[in-house]
């Protein structure tokens, strides 16, 4: 079984990649200060699905075959980088958009863009934690980088003789629950500063900083390696 000093680094290591401000917490920090809490949570167990699924696959050696196959790995990073870079378009798209008064569109005129159709009193709560969940799953199973981070990582604390998919989903678990605390604390500041995120200008500020930095990832794997 994994020592306690391997799972110590191995936590330390998913610790600092989920603090590291990036793509999960922009969709996450986004949707929540729209008010949409139940989407929210389905953005972040949209999310943790896919790590497990990398967990999963990484352990069967799945992940490794996927690595190894440049077709494969070009074809999910070309589908990730057109997805990115269509989601964070569209976003931009709606702060800029004329209104029909003339103005550019306020951020709550296109609040059914990225987060979803409507709000979650409109599509309901079951459609609204759906929804976030299914954005959450394809932008992380879209990310090739992810499965290359396991298949480079993961191995490393597996002991010999141990059950490959018994301790993967142990070390998956433990980057998980890191990933649902982090979700908590965003979540939680998004719901404190509501009415300051929930204004106009501010709004529309922070959906052109949204989306930029998902068009961004985007590029950034587009033009990876």
């Amino acid at each position: 079984m994994i020592t306690l000093d391997a799972l110590g680094t191995f936590t330390l290591i998913v610790g600092l990649l989920t603090l590291t401000p990036g793509l999960d917490t922009a969709l996450i920090l986004r949707t929540a200060a729209l008010g949409h809490h139940r989407r929210a949570w389905g953005v972040v167990l949209g999310i943790q699905s896919g790590t497990l699924v990398w967990g999963v696959l990484t352990s069967l050696g799945v992940t490794a075959l996927l690595t190894a196959s440049h077709l494969a790995y070009e074809a999910l990073r070309w589908a990730g980088a057109a997805y990115l870079v269509w989601m964070g378009g569209r976003l931009l798209w709606t702060t800029w958009r004329p209104s029909a008064s003339g103005g550019p569109r306020t951020a709550g005129a296109g609040r059914a863009t990225v987060s979803g159709a409507g709000t979650e009193a409109g599509t309901g709560a079951g459609n609204a934690l759906f929804g976030g969940w299914r954005q959450g799953v394809v932008t992380n199973l879209l990310n090739p980088k992810m499965g290359a981070f396991y298949v480079a990582v993961l191995p490393q604390f597996i002991p010999d003789g141990a059950s490959h998919l018994g301790v993967g989903v142990l070390l998956a678990g433990v980057h998980i629950l890191l990933a649902v605390v982090w979700a908590c604390t965003l979540i939680t500041f998004a719901r404190v500063f509501r009415d300051r995120l929930q204004r106009p200008s501010v709004r529309r500020r922070f959906d052109r900083v949204t989306g930029a930095v998902i068009a961004a990832f985007g590029v950034r794997l587009a033009l990876g390696p």
